[in-house]
């Protein structure tokens, strides 16, 4: 009997053969937390007294709250900064951007590793062959300290998209559409595998914002087979060769869902659920207020590219807000380069510093009260963007930026041409 993804990298790092049930104690090959978790990582690893287990295999980040928007942030913040110069581990400081972006970025995660990090949406390197799970701050710190932690093996659900994406819908629009039609807790406690030729076709960028949402279906894991695009992009970021890992076969999944992408429309959660979706059409009239373009999910070069493809020589609309967060510095620089900034800025969006602010709702476009607001993002919960009483809804970065114009939801294959896909 054939093993998935989940219990040979799981195997893998417990040394021993494992199956789905089995619980096991792994060692980990990077692990980190952020400015939201990591003060109760800090103080639960000064309670065990024990030191780094490896400095080059745990880092923080400096993102959800970059730059600090209050005093009580400000001492986190500070704290964040002595404990990294004490214990001689890696800072990532304001501006340099999202942790889901910066770990793959600056080389830290390679092919076929076990990565854990205290952030839902740490399963956002499965897309690189990583097995990667967040945990609470008290569990990281565990890791911190030991270099290991324990996994509870789960089962796998595999998921096949097949089909090339028409025009206008994106790799958004795909998980979008799978976890409403699966709902928000089918995969829950499980390892979901994505593979067919619909996820082959994709950029590795494209595979990322799958991976990433993940967890919005209750996955543990978010997980891809590795293949050349995938090593070609790990090799180019980080100094580590790559173990690529494949599922066998004959191995054994929970469940096997398949999704036929070649007709997809754009697709939109609406308030207050992630897997409340329709189709872009289907909305009807829905008023906007604010757009948010970034984050952890759509935040990257090829998402920004395709909104100001539509934003070229426009302007928003009067009553709207739109607000561009890179999901990293490098990506804030190339996207100067190549005049991505200046269409935003002329168009009358709002570029802020690359981190999480619009998304997780500390500050950066706080909604007021009977906002409605389109977003990038992976969460519309009720108070995600810092107000319980507005309105999120989820789509991607061409159903942002063509909405944006209009003042309402809007299908962005009205902009065909300008996304010259096709």
């Amino acid at each position: 009997m054939g093993k998935t993804l989940a219990e040979k990298i799981l195997g893998a790092h417990a040394g021993r053969e494992v199956r789905a049930g089995d619980i096991v104690i792994c060692n980990v090959d990077f692990c980190f937390g952020q400015d939201g978790t990591s003060s109760l990582i800090m103080e639960s690893f000064k309670k065990l007294g024990a030191n780094v287990f490896d400095k080059n295999k745990f880092a923080m980040v400096i993102d959800h709250s970059s730059p600090s928007p209050s005093i009580g942030v400000s001492t986190i913040h500070k704290t964040m900064r002595d404990f990294a110069n004490e214990k001689e581990v890696k800072l990532f400081d304001v501006g340099e951007g999202v942790c889901h972006q910066l770990i793959p970025e600056r080389g830290y995660v390679t092919c076929g590793d076990l990565v854990l990090g205290a952030d839902s949406h740490t399963c956002t390197y499965g897309a690189l062959n990583v097995l990667s799970t967040g945990v609470g701050s008290t569990d990281l710190a565990i890791t911190v300290a030991s270099g290991k932690n324990w996994f509870k093996v789960p089962e796998s659900i595999k998921v096949v998209v097949s089909g090339k994406l028409p025009v206008a819908s994106y790799s958004k629009d795909i998980i979008l559409y799978i976890i409403g039609k699966m709902g928000a807790k089918a995969a829950t406690y499980k390892s979901v595998e994505f593979t067919g030729s619909g996820i082959k076709d994709l950029t590795v960028d494209a595979r990322f914002t799958i991976s990433n949402m993940a967890v919005e279906m209750g996955a543990k894991f978010g997980v891809m087979e590795p293949d050349p695009k995938v090593v070609k992009w790990v090799k180019t970021h980080s100094i580590r060769q790559p173990s690529p890992v494949f599922p066998d076969s004959d191995a054994v999944y929970a469940d096997v869902k398949e999704f036929d992408v070649s007709k997809l429309p754009p697709q939109v959660a609406k308030p207050h659920a992630v897997d409340n979706v329709a189709s872009v059409e289907e909305l009807g009239n829905v008023k906007i207020d604010q757009g948010v373009i970034g984050t952890c999910t759509n935040g990257r070069l090829e998402d920004l590219d395709v909104a100001a493809k539509i934003l070229k020589n426009k302007k928003i609309h009067r009553k709207v807000k739109l607000i561009i967060a890179p999901a990293s510095k490098g990506i804030f620089l190339e996207a100067v380069k190549r005049g991505l900034i200046e269409t935003f800025v002329e168009a009358g969006a709002t570029v802020v510093g690359p981190g999480c602010g619009p998304c997780v709702g500390t500050h950066n476009g706080i909604l007021a009260d009977a906002e409605n607001a389109i977003s990038t993002a992976n969460r519309n919960f009720k108070g995600r963007m810092g107000n319980p009483n507005a309105n999120i809804y989820l789509a991607s970065p061409a159903t942002v930026a063509a909405s944006c114009l209009t003042g309402k939801i809007s299908d962005p294959r009205e902009h065909k041409k300008r996304l010259g896909r096709k």
